[in-house]
């Protein structure tokens, strides 16, 4: 890159989460260990512009992170300080940590990014925190970047961040990949935080922008890095293909001038394939893996072959919607919860008439649990338009519209009310 500064943006963003990785293991303090990587990049933003991008960014910033953490270890209250507690928790002498930390960093970084992808979504932590150091240390993001991302203050975002590292450190949360009888609690909430974070880049929760395009990649980008690091987990295989094949449709979600597209009126012919093509083959891994183990699919694995059907149909009128039906309904099993039941409601709706669709959804509303979301107005709303309830229909559409807090979502829901029958 001609650009040093552009240069230094885009490796940070590639090589940020493996630098921290490969220091986090040894240092075993993830805040340090980010505190050291960061230092490589002042370090290159003072060097490059004057001596020219290297030829291997990432191994220059490797090295000088190397150095940094080695004259550190070698400082003598830094060192006294690892060495004693090491004896208290070990009973043993101080061992050389700046000749271990030397071997370490030398070592195959794959393992450390798995440690630190589970490091930053432990359970222990909640899950905004779990989202916002998950952006930071494995995606790369600046505070400043999360915060615009999810609408909050950059303050909030940089104390949850603050707070996230103080907690692990606290609570001495190993920097490791659980074991076997805790993995797939730990791999559940991996999988949850960027499945969050792409939902949040799908459909905004609020703002002016009806997606956030940037948050779609970042989470399948970590996604990807997972499914290579965790190979044989069918649900991390599902996750990916759900992700690639709903970031499939991001560019055909909106109009030039940021107008919501709903799916039905999409051109379908400006989907991404290479990103259907990269769906569809993850799918195939999940369904490889599931069917070796003789375990059913989990709740990524089935949403990822719904989004299939989408993908495959040419048409929207092509689409298979009893299929969808008969996934949604298996999904309800599999984790259930209303959301899910919501989606089933609209799938039932499009295979068997929006009497079927309202019936179910009828259920939710005198449930109780979906009452403050939004979405179950604007299905209802919906449904009755297409069955001719007119009045009943603007009524939900106004309901709906009133509770979303997405600009572009609420003037899409009021168009609705005025255009119902």
């Amino acid at each position: 890159m001609s650009d040093p500064h552009a240069a230094i943006d885009a490796v940070f963003r590639i090589e940020f989460p493996r630098l921290v990785a490969a220091l986090a293991r040894v240092t075993r303090d993830v805040g340090r260990a980010e505190e050291l990587a960061q230092d490589a990049l002042v370090v290159a933003l003072e060097r490059w512009p004057v001596d020219g991008v290297p030829d291997n960014p990432g191994a220059w910033l490797m090295t000088t992170a190397r150095r940094r953490a080695l004259d550190g270890v070698r400082h003598a209250r830094i060192a006294d300080a690892k060495h004693a507690e090491l004896a208290r928790e070990h009973d043993a002498g101080p061992r050389d940590v700046a000749g271990e930390l030397a071997d370490a960093l030398d070592d195959d970084i794959g393992d450390d990014l798995l440690r630190l992808v589970f490091t930053a979504c432990h359970p222990v932590l909640p899950t905004e925190a779990r989202v916002a150091l998950t952006l930071r240390l494995v995606g790369g993001l600046a505070t400043a970047e999360i915060a615009r991302a999810f609408l909050v203050p950059e303050a909030t975002i940089a104390q949850r961040i603050v707070r996230a590292k103080r907690t692990l450190a606290d609570a001495r949360v190993p920097f490791e990949v659980p074991r076997a009888p805790e993995r797939a609690e730990r791999l559940a909430s991996v999988l949850e935080v960027i499945y969050l974070v792409f939902n949040e880049g799908h459909v905004a929760t609020a703002g002016a922008s009806w997606t956030r395009p940037e948050l779609c990649h970042d989470a399948l980008r970590i996604a990807r890095v997972l499914a290579g690091l965790a190979p044989d987990e069918p649900e991390v295989h599902g996750l990916v293909a759900l992700l690639e094949l709903s970031a499939s449709r991001l560019t055909a979600r909106t109009a030039r001038d940021g107008t919501p597209v709903l799916l039905a009126d999409q051109d379908r012919a400006s989907w991404d394939r290479v990103l259907v093509r990269r769906g569809l083959a993850a799918l195939a891994r999940a369904d490889e893996l599931v069917a070796a183990r003789g375990a059913p699919a989990g709740p990524y694995h089935l949403q990822a072959a719904i989004a299939a059907h989408h993908a495959r149909a040419a048409t929207a009128e092509a689409t298979e919607w009893p299929r969808i039906a008969a996934l949604y309904t298996l999904l309800a099993r599999r984790a259930p919860s209303p959301i899910v039941e919501l989606n089933r409601a609209v799938a039932f709706a499009m295979a068997f008439g929006p009497d079927a669709g309202l019936e179910l959804v009828d259920a939710l509303v005198a449930d109780g649990a979906l009452a403050a979301y939004h979405l179950l107005p604007a299905v209802r709303g919906d449904l009755l338009a297409k069955l001719g309830r007119g009045d009943e229909a603007r009524a939900e559409f106004q309901r709906a519209a009133e509770l979303t807090r997405n600009e572009r979502e609420r003037d899409v829901l009021l168009a609705r009310a005025r255009a119902a029958p």
